[in-house]
């Protein structure tokens, strides 16, 4: 045990593994400037710090000012006890008054640049927030699919605030020391470079020391970040699913997980914090070496009359200043490594590819009529397998089209293609006779209305909800969309009708009634164009039947692709087309379907006999 403690102290990586990120850190390098470098991500930060350079010009003056005036104070003190020394007395007040202004500057500036800075690092992140949000909505679909939410969020939560906090105090410290340090050197050079270079003795060694511990933080920094993206990601994950904990009794097993994840974050942190935190032991102890050195080499110059009282308290006072800003760079490094480590993730996210951009030729449309063909289209998620193979059909404007299958067949991948989520890698896809390539994605889908599966609600009032769909609405609008829904029944019996609050994702209402509120939307939208995607999975039979005329009604006049495993939901449509394993085997009407036999017969009896099976109430 005690052996696998010290191995970070053994290697410049942890080599007990903490857990690899499942999230972004998992995907492809990005390109250009990568974000894995920290010299690069430097750069990057620096990039956001100079477009406030006005300010930052301010913050940089006032530590030029501030850095020379606690030079000038030391100095100001060791003049004075020499002149009181040769019984100066009435210029010994004057240099007492000169300091004490000094000194007064110096907080007078300090706190200038304080206030600046903090303006600057907020205005830095709050930048990199809203980039980094509207980013986000930028990326394909593809994106989400393959990571946790709660671990994105902790990218634009956690690791931006990280940033934040060790900028606001990093930089400053960080100039202020290299010119506290630079300006310290020439006058102890100055005053006595034989003295000087006895201070020096101890510059190897702090150097070394500081080399040893950033070499083992900074790849712990990284991944105490990346276990908190894990632990956020589990945390929403779990918070999501409670209600499937609770019913299979998972709930000792989850809490095992998060204690496993926690103690990842334990680790790793412990590690980074009591590594570093040798940082500031060292810099006393080789503090205190120094001291020592100047006092007594500097006693024994002094018998010898080489230098005067008042240069050995200077010299006292310099070698502090010395050493403190190599104390305190030391300590701000391992807030930079903290912050680099947030900025990396925060940048990953950003080097990711956004979807992709309109052609060219790409343009806007005006109202379309809803006529579509797909001709030879095949498409794969990985570029292997064929998710898609060889699709064509077509449906004339203001047809119902259903797609069936098993499970995995295709349907939902097809919806996602005419959608323009992803683009096919064969074939191609016409709306009213234009390849949907040289249509904006913005304007195709300004023109549909999605009804899916998964239904989901914002927080806020019904209203709002409804009213998502088409935001200019007026209140006659939405009440008149939620009656076609069959929805407005039931609003109106709940408290506040309308007006109702709801809950993040519509908690306290029904996943009936959440899908009802979505169909609604998709009215209220008036799409020339409509999909529904399981629109009914979650709505009991009376419910279903309820709902059947209003979406006749929404359909009428407009192509709609239904996808639906309840078959009774579908008997009316145009066209069916039957998917099995990413191919179009069988495709026409109902009766033409059921005359032909082959998959759709199959899916039609097994539909029948679970249906039979369930209970009548």
């Amino acid at each position: 045990m005690f052996k696998t403690l010290l191995e970070p102290f053994r290697h410049p990586r942890p080599v007990f593994e903490l857990g690899e990120s499942k999230g972004l850190s998992s995907g492809r390098k990005p390109k250009g400037a990568g974000a894995k470098d920290w010299s690069s991500t430097l750069r990057r930060l620096w990039n956001y710090l100079a477009e406030r350079r006005i300010k930052l010009i301010l913050v940089l003056v006032m530590v030029v000012f501030s850095s020379g005036l606690s030079l000038l104070g030391p100095f100001m003190i060791g003049r004075a006890v020499d002149i009181y020394l040769e019984g100066g007395g009435n210029h010994w007040g004057l240099y007492l008054t000169g300091l004490g202004a000094v000194y007064a500057l110096y907080s007078l500036t300090s706190w200038l640049q304080n206030i600046w800075m903090i303006e600057i690092s907020q205005e830095t992140v709050y930048r990199m927030r809203t980039e980094l949000f509207s980013h986000l909505h930028r990326l394909p679909i593809s994106f989400f699919n393959r990571r946790q939410q709660g671990e994105i969020m902790s990218r634009l939560t956690n690791d931006i605030e990280n940033v934040s906090s060790n900028l606001n105090s990093s930089a400053i410290e960080i100039f202020s020391g290299v010119l506290t340090l630079g300006g310290t050197v020439v006058v102890m050079l100055w005053l006595s470079p034989l003295l000087t270079l006895l201070t020096f003795v101890v510059v190897p060694i702090m150097a070394f020391g500081m080399r040893w511990i950033t070499r083992r933080t900074g790849p712990l920094f990284k991944q105490r970040q990346q276990n908190m993206g894990e632990l956020n990601g589990y945390i929403e994950e779990t918070l999501s699913g409670q209600r499937v904990i609770k019913a299979f009794g998972q709930e000792q097993r989850v809490i095992s997980d998060f204690r496993e994840r926690n103690n990842r974050i334990m680790l790793s942190g412990f590690w980074a914090q009591s590594i570093s935190g040798f940082i500031p032991k060292l810099m006393n102890g080789l503090n205190n070496l120094s001291f020592a050195i100047v006092a007594g080499f500097g006693g024994i110059l002094a018998i010898r009359g080489s230098i005067t009282i008042g240069v050995i308290l200077v010299f006292v006072e310099y070698t502090r200043q010395f050493t403190r800003p190599l104390n305190d760079l030391a300590n701000q490094w391992n807030s930079v490594l903290s912050a680099i480590a947030g900025a990396e993730r925060v940048f990953e996210v950003l080097d990711e590819d956004t979807e992709a951009k309109d052609e060219n030729a790409a343009a806007s449309v005006g109202q379309i009529r809803g006529e579509v063909k797909f001709r030879n289209v095949s498409f794969s998620y990985n570029g292997d397998a064929d998710t898609l193979r060889d699709i064509s059909f077509e449906a004339k404007p203001g047809e119902m089209i259903a797609l069936v299958g098993p499970t995995g067949a295709g349907k939902t991948t097809l919806i996602g293609l005419l959608s323009r989520f992803y683009n096919p890698s064969k074939g191609t896809i016409t709306i009213d006779g234009k390849d949907l390539a040289t249509i904006r994605r913005e304007s195709l889908r300004s023109q549909m209305a999605f009804v899916l599966q998964d239904t989901f609600l914002f927080k806020g009032s019904i209203r709002d909800n409804i009213r998502y769909g088409r935001l200019e609405a007026t209140d006659e609008e939405v009440e008149k969309a939620a009656r076609l829904a069959n929805a407005h029944s039931f609003i109106i019996r709940m408290p506040g009708g309308y007006d109702r609050m709801l809950s993040a994702d519509g908690g306290g209402i029904s996943q009936g009634q959440k899908q009802l509120l979505a169909i609604a939307r998709a009215i209220l939208a008036d799409p020339a164009m409509l999909v529904l995607d399981e629109a009914t999975s979650s709505i009991d039979t009376v419910t279903e039947l309820k709902i059947q005329e209003g979406l006749q009604s929404l359909m009428k006049g407009r192509t709609s692709f239904v996808i639906a495993h309840r078959l009774n939901t579908i008997r009316q449509a145009d066209r069916i087309l039957v998917l099995r394993d990413g191919e179009l085997v069988q495709q026409g009407t109902h009766e033409e379907l059921l005359d032909k036999g082959g998959l759709y017969n199959e899916l039609v009896l097994g539909a029948a006999r679970a249906e039979a099976k369930r209970p009548t109430l």
